[in-house]
């Protein structure tokens, strides 16, 4: 491959996919918190803390929205034994 010359614009492959939770994009998707937190905090409707660091009540269901991309990451990251303890 013949490397770049003169005014040719190079193009950065990767893409952030970190959520903006500064502007309410975070409510755009379903997120990824412990089952066990998830069912007690749709009980008592306290709040819970997502694998991205998202606080809120859960009182919707995720199955209409995409996953965020943030909680996603984080949870591929984690070990296999414990993926099953996560919903989104």
């Amino acid at each position: 491959m013949k490397p770049l010359t003169g005014s040719a614009i190079q193009l950065d492959t990767e893409t952030d996919t970190r959520v903006d939770t500064s502007n309410g994009d975070h409510d755009k998707f379903a997120h990824y918190a412990d089952k066990d937190e998830v069912t007690y905090a749709l009980i008592y409707g306290v709040p819970i803390i997502a694998l991205c660091g998202k606080k809120w009540i859960p009182s919707r269901d995720p199955n209409g929205f995409s996953i965020c991309p943030t909680c996603q990451e984080v949870f591929s990251s984690l070990p296999n034994e414990g993926s099953d303890d996560y919903s989104s």
